[in-house]
């Protein structure tokens, strides 16, 4: 039986590309709430940015907050 000996180098990790174009997007949108079966009004924020290596935009989900109603009482 041989034996090998050697050594692993850690790979270099490539350094995330700084994208060309970022952005945040808001929407509120009226969802179902399985747990209280009611509909509520939520506010969902969007990180929006340019993939260069694949030349598309991608999306991603960065917050889902219920959004609270506003009262003003002192009117």
């Amino acid at each position: 039986m041989s034996r090998v000996v050697g050594c692993i180098a850690a790979l270099p990790v490539p350094a995330f590309p700084a994208a060309v174009e970022a952005r945040w997007e808001a929407q509120n949108r009226t969802v179902w709430n399985e747990l209280e079966h009611a509909s509520e009004e939520r506010e969902l924020v969007y990180e929006i940015g340019w993939i260069a290596e694949r030349g598309i935009w991608r999306r991603f989900l960065r917050t889902n907050r219920k959004v609270q109603s506003c009262t003003n009482h002192a009117l």
